[in-house]
């Protein structure tokens, strides 16, 4: 089998896993293209992407581009003369640099494309009750999500899974996936396959802050998958009214009955001994929570920094 010269495009630790098995793997990584460093938190510090971490431990050659259009960065990349290009949890890409390499560039998608197209697949999935998800390598284009597949892997959604655990295995499937592309590619083995065309695809667009507030007011089922869905990032949240104080409530996890009760959806019971918010057929407990300006707690420990549970609402 042919070493293919590759160079990897990503960011976060999703694409990390995928550039140390290509680095592990019989081929070669001739450059690693990722985001430029940025200071954050309160003492400005430099923070550097997972896969340039990585790349700088491993002595890769790293290119860290403020704009892809960049003259001197295609010459640059050009002059690495890749086969391919793959590219993992990364932006948007000029025609120009997908165009370059013999055998084109392939991304990795966590979703089983056609379905979940979008930046939020693994989330989404979850949201919606899916009994099954996979992985996806594909070619890109100039449209998002849409270029002819080359390889895609198949796994289950566990019952209660949440995306943390669902991104965790996706992101080994998706790496391993990968080297087999590279593989296929090097041997000439693999057929690219358009898309099927379906009608109305399943959509996994990006996630706002108001994208994750709980709607209480429907099923219990809904709720619950979609709480585990948004778990843990970006985390789904509700509002509590704590006296006169407002306050933002995030809800990691829980469990709920399917139960006939006359109470409106989202108004709450709370005590010592346990938290009940009311859905529109039964009821959702959370169990793992964080209050705004509190640390991550089970209810128990919730439950235990209040007195006073009369004036405790939903707000």
């Amino acid at each position: 089998m042919k070493s293919l010269k590759v160079v990897f495009f990503g960011t976060p630790e999703f694409a990390q896993t995928a550039l140390a098995a290509i680095h592990q793997s019989n081929h070669e990584v001739v450059g690693v293209v990722t985001v430029a460093d940025k200071a954050s938190g309160r003492g400005q510090k430099i923070n550097q992407s997972a896969v340039k971490m990585y790349a700088v431990e491993n002595n890769l050659n790293v290119l860290q581009p403020e704009k892809l259009r960049n003259p001197e960065f295609l010459d640059e990349i050009k002059s690495l003369n890749a086969d391919v290009f793959v590219v993992v949890a990364f932006r948007m890409m000029p025609k120009i640099l997908f165009e370059m390499p013999e055998l084109g560039t392939f991304n990795l998608h966590a979703s089983l494309l056609p379905d979940y197209r979008g930046a939020a697949p693994i989330n989404y999935a979850v949201i919606n009750g899916e009994e099954k998800t996979g992985a996806t390598t594909f070619f890109i284009n100039e449209k998002i999500d849409e270029g002819n597949i080359l390889l895609q892997e198949e796994i289950e959604i566990l019952p209660d899974e949440n995306a943390g655990s669902l991104h965790d295995r996706l992101m080994e499937i998706g790496a391993q996936l990968i080297v087999k592309t590279l593989d296929g590619l090097s041997e000439n083995s693999i057929t690219e396959k358009p898309q099927p065309q379906v009608e109305h695809p399943k959509n996994a667009f990006k996630i706002f802050k108001e994208d994750t507030r709980i709607d209480f007011t429907k099923t219990s089922k809904e709720v619950h998958q979609f709480i585990l869905g948004m778990s843990p990032y970006p985390a789904a949240f509700t509002t509590l009214k704590i006296e006169e104080e407002e306050k933002g409530l995030k809800i990691y996890s829980g469990k709920f009955d399917i139960t006939n009760h006359e109470k409106t959806s989202g108004t709450l019971d709370i005590s010592k001994n346990e938290f009940r918010i009311y859905t529109k057929d039964g009821i959702y407990y959370p169990l793992e929570l964080q209050l705004e300006g509190k640390k991550r707690m089970n209810v128990k420990d919730f439950l235990n920094g209040f007195r006073n549970f009369e004036e405790i609402k939903m707000a």
